[in-house]
């Protein structure tokens, strides 16, 4: 028995503790189970307070019209077809629900004047049904979240990476991981787990998420413990990330600074969206201005760093003071930019997976008995583009869910498993990995599968360009197998890279040979050389190591919520 190692028993297990971690974690308390939350960087800085827009729910506080079936007739549409009905119904049902729990919580939501949750339109909404708080609504939900787990005393674990899913007979019973800063192990054991820990957005060059977050950690464990990953090829690109400094790259411009009047250009000061969407020209959508973006600077028509100009110089100054604090603030902070003076440059960046795990729509256990997936480690709700609000009400829906099928599926056990030869193997692979002295450095072997993602599956990808990808990754995971690991002073954080490491060289196999088997563009996923939608392909692409790509067909689509589906304009509106 290792001295530096702590056992720790538990009814359930939640790994992740941002906004759909917590959300279960606090269901479960609630409901008097014993509940056990872990997160590798701290509660309050989790990814879910980045999150700017706002939150979906038919409330009918602006609009009285509005219903859930428009709101899950918007987001099938929005899916390109792709979403699964059943789970999109569970969450349009559920979402008022998930809004009062929030309030319960202390949620500081804008209001109107007579009391009512204030709502506004987001692009590709029929109805004005996102609640938000300023341009901080992520923020506010994960520091309600946060106070409401203090007051129920949920033990939560911060610092803590999960390595590895103990399974016997495929059926989870626990989890094993370090604490980044001392290294101390940890044996969890659990009835049931849910997993929690984001999506792949990391493995692209410039991406919306912060170092060591996103990095595919989600996929790998489930994937390692039996499960599938379903459409880890949709992945959402924001159209404005900035370029520069290079610690910052991917850091999210608000696509308010368009709708308050920004304009885009390129290297020659050309207005170019007037070519790809002359009527709504910056207004038009998040898939289409990240395109024509892309398009601009592949053609050589971008600037010297590979990006265009967003001007909101014209702008009144009060305007942006007013409408774009956030903005002003960022690029002060991160280049010296006084943006009232001076463009912007931009960039796509790799925003939001919309694949992930496969689960089951009704509790979003996977193939593994006793594991659950939610938040943006699960799929199934977003198809090949996201309705913009819909992924903070998804953590609420599903936290509560999920939460109780994890509770009713843990009293059901008899006993519960065990198997040394899992906890030897999870034991062994950081031994191993700790002891391992080769040349490879592990921060640089997670540059070359961004910039290998970035090449060859980035907004536009192809044939021979994923085949290119594929072969460079087989070189990467060569390289690998000779890394140098050296925990100092500081801590175990380069272990962590290590892991990370795994992570995205899993998440981008699975990535590359999905967007290779989808051989049509359809939403975020552009296919140069099959530049149109194919009916055949209107199917979720499932992926697992030993049986790769496999079609699974989509259920129909009810009545009430079909006949509700048509074009929404998105004039004026904000596309977050």
């Amino acid at each position: 028995m290792n001295p530096n190692e702590q056992q720790i028993s538990t009814t359930v297990l939640v790994i992740g503790t941002g906004g759909s971690g917590l959300r279960a974690a606090i269901e479960l308390a609630e409901m008097g189970v014993d509940v056990l939350a872990v997160g590798k960087r701290p509660r309050n800085d989790a990814h879910t307070s980045l999150a700017a827009g706002g939150i979906n729910a038919a409330l009918g506080t602006m609009d009285k019209e509005d219903s859930w079936q428009q709101h899950a007739a918007d987001t099938i549409k929005e899916s390109y077809m792709l979403a699964n009905p059943h789970t999109v119904e569970i969450v349009a049902r559920g979402a008022a629900q998930g809004i009062h729990d929030l309030e319960r919580y202390g949620m500081g939501f804008a209001r109107e004047e007579d009391g009512r949750i204030s709502q506004r339109f987001f692009g590709a909404h029929t109805f004005r049904r996102t609640a938000f708080a300023g341009d901080y609504t992520g923020l506010e939900i994960q520091r309600s979240l946060v106070n409401r787990a203090e007051q129920l005393q949920i033990p939560i674990l911060d610092s803590v990476y999960i390595t590895r899913l103990l399974v016997k007979d495929n059926q989870v019973f626990g989890a094993y991981g370090f604490d980044i800063n001392t290294g101390k192990r940890y044996l969890i054991h659990a009835d049931s787990v849910i997993l929690a820990a984001g999506g792949h957005t990391r493995i692209w060059r410039r991406t919306s998420s912060r170092r060591d977050e996103n990095t595919g950690d989600a996929f790998r464990l489930a994937v390692d413990a039996g499960a599938r990953l379903r459409d880890p090829e949709l992945v959402q690109f924001h159209p404005s990330g900035i370029i520069e400094p290079e610690s910052a790259a991917g850091t999210l411009i608000s696509e308010a600074a368009r709708g308050e009047g920004g304009i885009l250009r390129n290297a020659l000061g050309e207005r170019f969206m007037e070519r790809y969407d002359p009527v709504r020209k910056e207004l038009s959508t998040r898939d289409r201005v990240a395109l024509a973006a892309y398009t601009e600077i592949k053609e050589g028509r971008g600037t010297k760093n590979g990006g265009v100009w967003l001007d909101i110089s014209h702008l009144p100054r009060e305007t942006i003071m007013e409408r774009l604090p956030r903005v002003y603030q960022t690029m002060l902070e991160v280049q010296m930019l006084d943006v009232t003076a001076e463009p912007i440059e931009i960039a796509p960046t790799a925003h939001y997976s919309m694949g992930g795990v496969w689960v089951r729509p009704e509790d979003h256990g996977t193939d593994v008995n006793g594991l659950y997936a939610i938040g943006e480690a699960s799929s199934g709700l977003h198809g090949a583009n996201r309705l913009g609000g819909n992924s903070l009400i998804e953590l609420l829906v599903f936290g509560r869910i999920v939460a109780r099928a994890a509770a009713k599926y843990s009293a059901s056990l008899e006993s519960q498993p065990r198997s040394a030869k899992a906890l030897a193997h999870a034991r062994a692979e950081i031994d191993d990995l700790l002891a391992a002295n080769g040349q490879e450095n592990v921060r640089e072997l997670q540059r070359a599968i961004r910039n290998m993602m970035t090449d060859h599956a980035g907004v536009v990808r192809d044939e021979e360009g994923l085949q290119a990808g594929l072969a460079k990754l087989d070189d990467i995971e060569g390289r690998m197998e000779h890394v140098g690991i050296h925990p100092d002073i500081a801590g175990f954080q380069d272990l962590a890279h290590a892991f990370d490491l795994l992570g995205s060289a899993l998440a981008a196999r699975a990535t590359l040979e999905a967007a290779l088997e989808r051989r049509e563009t359809r939403g975020c996923h552009n296919r140069s050389d099959y530049p149109a939608m194919d009916d055949s392909l209107r199917v979720n692409l499932v992926w697992s190591p030993s049986e790769g790509v496999v079609r699974e067909a989509i259920p129909q689509i009810p009545a009430e919520i079909s006949e509700l589906i048509k074009e929404v304009s998105s004039a004026g509106k904000l596309v977050e």
